[in-house]
């Protein structure tokens, strides 16, 4: 086998803590996560949250839109475990130097936030990390706003469908990667898998040398991946 597939934290370590908690975060850090996925929304004074839903219902004590509040008035609400919502600043705060490859998903299939593009981006090169952020979104047009200001960056798109005719899409879209539900074997950029939980399917992905897979328990599928690399 020639290429390790990378796993990556999806939403953190969401098997063992709230998902996209900075508890869970901080744990998976402690314990050599390779690559942390996280969900990025604005709130209504701009300050980007991480959190996957638009609505803050299901993962915390609260309702509403993000966006109809502003980051103060966000903060009386609490996920599972009387976690705060996290800001994208203390999650970049907590990554630090960190050696894990970092995806952000812009949220913005639903709501296209003004500015996101940019607020997110500044904010995230005005961090020095370790590794450059792959950046991916279901909105194609977010990853062409991201294009224009920073044409050098890692851009993956994330689809549930079949992408027909891969090799021509990337290249028309100028696109590093592709993040799919399903493997599809004329992908000719890194192929990342989402949300891979089954002991069967990842071992499956593993021997395709996929680039990456995102999990909710990353602690299984990486010890699963290193028996599947010495085999």
């Amino acid at each position: 086998m020639t290429v390790k597939t990378l796993v990556f934290g999806h939403r953190g370590y969401p098997a063992k803590f709230p998902e996209n908690s900075l508890a869970g975060f901080a744990y998976a850090l402690d314990h050599g996560v390779e690559g942390l996925e996280f969900d990025v929304h604005l709130t209504k004074d701009q300050v980007p949250v991480i959190m996957h839903d638009e609505r803050i219902d299901r993962t915390s004590d609260g309702t509403g839109l993000i966006n109809s509040y502003t980051l103060a008035e966000l903060r009386q609400f609490h996920l599972a475990e009387n976690e705060p919502i996290p800001t994208l600043a203390e999650f970049l705060t907590l990554v630090g130097t960190h050696d894990v490859q970092l995806n952000l998903e812009f949220k913005t299939d639903k709501i296209q936030y003004p500015h996101i593009e940019r607020i997110v981006m500044g904010m995230v090169n005005a961090t020095p990390l370790k590794h450059p952020v792959i950046y991916s979104s279901f909105h194609l047009p977010t990853l062409k706003n991201c294009q224009q200001l920073a044409p050098n960056e890692a851009y993956c798109w994330l689809t549930g469908k079949p992408v027909v005719n891969a090799a021509a899409f990337v290249t028309s879209e100028h696109l590093a990667g592709l993040h799919l539900s399903h493997y599809q074997a004329d992908v000719p950029v890194a192929e990342r898998i989402w949300t891979v939980d089954d002991p069967v399917l990842a071992k499956q992905l593993f021997q395709d040398g996929v680039a990456g897979i995102f999990t909710d328990d990353f602690v299984t599928m990486t010890a699963l991946r290193d028996e599947v690399m010495v085999d």
